[in-house]
Parts: C-alpha cells; structure tokens; sequence
C-alpha cells in the first residue's frame, strides 16, 4: 500500500482541495449538511476573518499516492491562551477517511507544529474556537445537525482515541418537537416574575441593529466569562457575526431581558437554515437565491445559539421567564416545528436540569479532547 503524506497548504490548488474533501467523506452520510465554500475560505483566510487578528494556523492535508484522504487545521488561539493562562495548541477543521494511518499523520503534524511555537497541549476539535463550530459527535448520528453544530461520521471518534488523545469536556443538545407543552410549574413560576417590580422582555430592534449586537456581545461576554473554555467576542468578531446573520435572522426570535432598566440577559435564536444549505450544496449564486426562493418553506426548526444571565441576577428566576418567553414565541410562530438547545457543558448541572424538567429531550453528544505536549 501506498504510504501517506502530509503536505502544509499552498496555494489555491491545494486550498480547493482542502475545501473539497468533505464532499467525498460524507458522500455515504445523508444527514450531513454541506457548508458554503465561499464562506469557509473566507472563515481560513486570515485577511478576511477577524478570527486571525489574535490567532494563527496552519492548514495541512493527508494524501495516499495521488488521492486526498484527510485534512486538519492547526490553530493558536492568543485570546485563548491570556485569558485562561495556558499555552495550548488547538486542532479544528478535522476531516478524513477511516484511515488511522492518515489520521495520525495530521494529528502528528499539528502537534510538531505546536510543539515548535511553545504549546503544551492540543485541544479540539474547535473550528477554530468555542464561538464557533465546537466538539466532535459522538451520540446523535441518526438526527441531522442544525445551524453552526458539528457533525461527523461516528468513526472519526475512534480515530481521535487510537491517537492519543482523551475527553476534556462533553458537551449537550437539547430537542424540543412541536408537541412541546411548557409545564404548568413553570408557567406559574415564569407569570410571578414577570410581575416582579423591574423586571421586563424587549425584543430586538432592527432598525438599531448596530446598537443592538454591541449589547449582545457585551451581555454575552459578560455572562459567560466564568465558563469553561469561554473565550469573548472581539468588537470585530461580532460585527462579522452580524454581517453573516442578518440576512436570514428573524427579529422577533432574539430578546433581552431587564432589572431596573438594567439589561441583565439576551437571547439569540435563529431559524434553522440547514435545509436550505443541503438544498445549495455548497454553492450560492443565481441558482443558489433561486433555491433560496424555491425552498424556504422548509426552513422549520430553530436554533437557540445564545443564552446567558449576568452571574449577580442569577438568582431571579430569569431562565424561567425566559423558557416562558421562547414557548410563546414557538407557538405564536406555526412555521417552526422544533427548537434546538445547545451546547451546554455536561457538568452545568443548574441549566441542565431546568432544560430537561422544562421538558427538552437530550438528544446530541459531543466531546472536546485533549492530549499532552
């Protein structure tokens, strides 16, 4: 058999194959759902995306004789490393045929060239960080994925285990179907803190878009700063969010929540577009808007991407009002027939009991890992 080589990424050949590959890994995987290609050239290239102002990487594919088999991206994330203090290494972009000998090859390439810019361990995958696509699938395999959620072939978790590598952290996916009823507990619980003196919902406003994502971004760094592996949104990071967002975001989907005129808690859900991207296979253009217009119908689940409550008024009841909120947003709003939750960390006991007692299934697993330097 022929052996493998790995070769570093140069140039738009050897790039377009790297955003190829997927196309052939996942052509036996109905559920998988295809990204734009426009759009991950634009997420690796560190001219484009904000990402890079703070991180570097190094993109290298796997070859067997003439044929492309795997690929992998390795990523120093400086943001990362200053808040939590580590030198650590990350792995993301992760794709390859179920072949261990190619598999070890990326990962032994990402790891010599951490190794060599000072790392002391590799964590992933991350594409390229928690903000972003997170963690590898390991249970759920039957379910589609939804807006910005990982997946992947159930081989790959084997693949990442025979090199060497251990679970960090899991991470959870919630489901709520179309025949969801809130509990009546919690709907009485919810209607008593609303009467709470202070305490009120304000949608978002689209005409102060602009105002509005830089209070986001602020509640949201805010809220989630103790979390493990959190790591903020720089002011550009955001603002690229909200240029990519805006087009398919529905307003009404997205609140903040108040104490005494103070915004103590946000919201973001979106449609789930995924069937739609299944429909552009990758492409967008004139037949893309076409499909577009053709195929939104079928857009019909939801994502909640972002939640978070300042930790000093954790204490309100406010997931309550806000689990309230987002049942009567989803009923009011017949279009939508299923509402995903997720990720939360596995050991975040508080939220992941009210979300199952709120009547939410656990239906997604997904796993960080980590190796030693």
């Amino acid at each position: 058999m022929v052996g493998i080589e790995v070769v570093a990424v140069e140039g738009r050949s050897a790039l377009k194959e790297f955003i190829d590959l997927p196309w052939r890994i996942y052509a036996g995987y109905p559920n998988w759902v295809p990204p734009l290609k426009k759009e991950v050239r634009r997420m690796l290239d560190p001219c484009k995306h904000p990402f890079w102002e703070f991180s570097e990487r190094i993109l290298f594919l796997a070859r067997r004789g003439p044929v492309t088999i795997g690929r992998i991206v390795g990523i120093i994330d400086q943001h990362n490393n200053d808040v939590h203090n580590e030198k650590t290494g990350v792995w993301g972009f992760f794709e390859c045929e179920d072949d261990l000998e190619a598999a070890a090859a990326l990962f032994s390439a990402v790891e010599t060239w951490a190794r060599q810019k000072g790392m002391n361990f590799l964590r992933g995958p991350l594409s390229p960080s928690t903000n972003y696509e997170t963690g590898l699938l390991i249970e759920g395999f039957n379910y589609p994925p939804v807006l910005m959620m990982a997946y992947n072939p159930p081989y790959y978790l084997q693949l990442v285990e025979e090199c060497g590598f251990n679970k960090e952290k899991d991470l959870l996916a919630f489901l709520i179907g179309d025949t969801y009823q809130l509990p009546e507990w919690m709907d009485r619980l919810a209607e008593k803190i609303s009467r709470k003196k202070g305490v009120y919902i304000r949608r978002f406003l689209p005409k102060e878009e602009d105002a509005e994502f830089a209070l986001i971004r602020e509640i949201y760094n805010a809220s989630w700063a103790g979390n493990w592996g959190f790591v903020p949104l720089s002011v550009n990071e955001m603002k690229d969010i909200q240029k990519s967002v805006m087009p398919f975001a529905d307003p009404d989907l997205a609140f903040f929540i108040y104490y005494e005129d103070e915004p103590v808690a946000v919201c973001v859900i979106f449609p789930d577009i995924n069937p739609l991207l299944k429909r552009l296979n990758g492409q967008i253009g004139l037949l893309g808007l076409f499909k577009y217009l053709l195929y939104r119908h079928e857009i019909k689940g939801l994502r909640c991407l972002m939640f978070g409550i300042k930790e000093k008024f954790r204490q309100l009841g406010i997931p309550m009002l806000a689990f309230h909120h987002i049942y009567e947003i989803a009923r009011n709003q017949k279009k939508y027939q299923y509402l995903e939750m997720g990720w939360t960390l596995e050991d975040n006991e508080s939220i992941n009991s009210l979300v199952e007692e709120a009547g939410a299934k656990k239906y997604k697993k997904y796993r960080i890992f980590r190796k030693s330097l």
